[in-house]
């Protein structure tokens, strides 16, 4: 039986989209999609989904990438499949497309027990519009996982999984049975670029779109369980001064001065 994985990604807003591009809706609370930007998919779900082709590398596997939201950017989605995964599901509904971590915990977790066996689950660390890193957290409690976080290294054993958890000073082993939900960190590395032959294969994929009327999904816990006060950009206000004066050594007096002048020495 070859191993069913099933990796979690996310399409977000490109982080290298310049300052002058990004905008803010005060009202609606919401960040304008920059014109001419197209988004990306979530470059930790990318480490994730490079972790689950090590280990079918490696072994048989059959990798199945899960996204939940609406207004999908076909060819961007696509990029794990052209990357080697064999499945997606796409869970897309307007319903499911502004959804805070709860709501999208739940909406992915209704959709891979949709999908029925599976022995591991791997997601990005975090999600780098919001990087609040609780919706892997979320599936495992939903499902009822063992979750592993902050992944470096993954190996399965008979009945287990062995992870290598990335620290600030170092590493930790952790062990877990299956099934299990790892969290994936960029020190796993980079993953790797799609293969022409990649990119041919999953152009001819068409990968299977689930409405929240196909998951059941109870439209009451799709609604916010928390509440976005405000959204803007921070105002950068500084102001810079030199100091100068007749060598090196005044300047360092002058600059003694002037600090201790705004009481900051």
């Amino acid at each position: 039986m070859p191993l069913k994985i099933v990796v979690c990604v996310k399409q977000v807003m490109d982080p290298e989209t310049p300052v002058s591009a990004f905008k803010i809706d005060r009202d609606a609370k919401r960040v304008i999609p920059a014109p001419g930007i197209p988004p990306v998919v979530n470059g930790f779900d990318e480490n994730a989904v490079e972790a689950a082709l090590r280990l079918k590398d490696g072994g048989d596997a059959e990798i199945t990438v899960v996204s939940a939201g609406d207004n999908f950017v076909m060819d961007v989605m696509k990029k794990p499949l052209s990357m080697g995964a064999d499945r997606m599901v796409l869970v897309q509904d307007e319903a499911v497309e502004d959804l805070d971590g709860f709501a999208t915990a739940y909406t992915l977790a209704e959709a891979i027990k949709k999908l029925g066996e599976y022995d591991l689950i791997l997601c990005g660390r975090q999600a780098s519009d919001w990087d609040n890193a609780l919706v892997p957290l979320g599936i495992a409690e939903m499902l009822g996982l063992p979750c592993i976080t902050m992944a470096q290294k993954i190996e399965v054993t008979d009945g287990g999984v062995i992870v290598e958890r990335a620290m600030s000073d170092g590493y930790e082993v952790v062990e877990a049975s299956l099934p299990a939900l790892v969290t994936v960190s960029n020190e796993l590395g980079e993953p790797r670029y799609p293969t022409l032959r990649g990119i041919m294969t999953a152009s001819r994929k068409t990968p299977d779109i689930w409405s929240a009327s196909d998951l059941g999904l109870d439209r009451a816990r799709l609604a916010p369980s928390l509440e976005l006060a405000d959204l803007f950009v921070p105002v950068s206000d500084r102001q810079c001064e030199f100091i100068e004066g007749e060598d090196e050594a005044d300047a360092g007096r002058q600059l003694a001065l002037r600090l201790r002048e705004e009481k900051l020495i």
